[in-house]
């Protein structure tokens, strides 16, 4: 029997019945919806995400002082470990798979612009690697800071985008000087506005960056808010990380075990962390939707249990003019499978056109919009959702096909 003659007998038992393939194709359509908007939403949401970790450090360990919990080498426990500016560059001397390193101070600080407008912010102190290592990137016309600015311990700044705004209002920042307590500080770049759902001492767009030589030249201290590097290859984080346990505890002098003496935010860690739990949820929202699925599936198989039943006569006619069982299971899987394929796609149109309309929907201002994100149907999506929907169409067709094999012709023919 060939396919096309299959397809034309399946449309023209579509024809004359209107209401049960209407209801069938619509249960298929909506159990393929609901998959794809599920899986999209969480993909998303994972992708947002982790744009929002990566913002906050891309695949970088800030390392920060602690306090000692192990006796070492006649020295008591419960000592205060404080990191110092000078670290960033013994960390990079002793240590090959460091690609780059920081230091980093902290003060909140009160900014002023032409005795008009103040604004408190958190004011960092860092150097020109920061600017990758946290995605500090500048829009045009303005720059990051640069070796010169630390090596000269120049007064200038690098401003997030909310706190130029509440200084400047709508004038053009760069170029334009400001007062930080009594200071005076030369704009030099406003960063790009960017999401961020992890943070220290407030968002990137509230902070102000200054060169760290200047900022340990007006307010001198020793000790680090912390330091910031990057392995050259993020599989390496956690060599890295027993490789500063060593050195600096060869120089602070505490045990390289003490795991209280140093602490360390391992984003590269945090990120995989996050990667392992929404794959949990796209496997539960994977689930769910597909479930939905099974169920029209199972309302498939019913329906063609009752079109076997209603064909008989037609079966046993086809049976005695030498059709064989092959024959016969062929027409009902695919019928079944074209019924699945149908609504299926009538499902996937609906949903692409519902994702492509999310995506037009302005998230600027709108905090919990850029908390979820927008839906991405990604190819992992559509292979799932094919795979499913070709799974059910043969599992509704299958075992009404064989019963509509094993009709022996003589009964079928008497069947009324």
């Amino acid at each position: 029997m060939k396919i096309w003659m299959l397809i034309e007998e399946f449309f023209y038992d579509l024809k004359n019945q209107k209401t049960r393939a209407f209801l069938t194709i619509f249960a298929v359509s909506w159990g393929t919806f609901s998959v794809v908007m599920l899986l999209s939403f969480g993909e998303g949401l994972s992708l947002q995400m982790r744009r929002g970790l990566l913002a906050n450090g891309d695949s970088i360990i800030r390392i920060y002082g602690g306090n000692s919990s192990i006796e070492y080498k006649g020295l008591p426990r419960g000592r205060s470990i404080r990191l110092q500016e000078e670290d960033a560059k013994l960390l990079m001397q002793t240590n090959p798979d460091i690609e780059m390193a920081s230091p980093a101070f902290g003060r909140r600080l009160v900014a002023e612009y032409d005795g008009k407008t103040t604004t408190s912010g958190y004011t960092v102190g860092v150097n020109p690697a920061l600017e990758d290592m946290r995605r500090m990137y500048p829009i045009a016309g303005g720059r990051f800071l640069n070796d010169f600015d630390i090596r000269g311990k120049r007064r200038v700044a690098f401003l997030g985008a909310k706190i130029a705004r509440q200084l400047f209002g709508a004038e053009e920042p760069v170029g334009k000087e400001f007062k930080l307590e009594d200071f005076t500080f030369k704009v030099i770049g406003m960063m790009a506005e960017k999401f961020q759902n992890s943070m220290s001492n407030g968002p990137d767009d509230r902070r102000i960056v200054i060169p760290y030589t200047t900022f340990i030249s007006i307010w001198p201290r020793r000790s680090v808010w912390f330091i910031a590097v990057r392995p050259r290859i993020s599989d390496l984080n956690m060599a890295v990380r027993q490789r500063a346990l060593e050195v600096l505890g060869k120089k602070y002098r505490f045990d390289p075990g003490d795991d209280r003496a140093l602490y360390f935010n391992d984003s590269i860690e945090n990120e995989a962390l996050s990667r392992r739990i929404f794959q949990g949820i796209q496997i539960f929202l994977g689930a769910v939707g597909g479930l939905t699925l099974f169920i029209a599936g199972v309302g498939i198989a019913n329906i063609m249990y009752v079109v076997v039943k209603e064909r008989t006569h037609e079966i046993g006619i086809k049976r005695a003019i030498g059709a064989r069982r092959r024959h016969i299971i062929l027409q009902f899987i695919m019928e079944s499978v074209l019924l699945t394929g149908l609504g299926g796609a009538l499902g996937l149109a609906f949903a692409l056109g519902v994702i492509a309309l999310f995506g037009l929907i302005p998230t600027d201002g709108n905090q919990a919009l850029q908390m979820i994100g927008s839906p991405s149907f990604s190819p992992p999506i559509a292979a799932f959702t094919i795979g499913t929907l070709i799974a059910i169409g043969l599992f509704a067709g299958l075992y009404p096909a064989r019963r509509a094999s094993r009709i022996e012709p003589v009964d079928a023919l008497r069947y009324e």
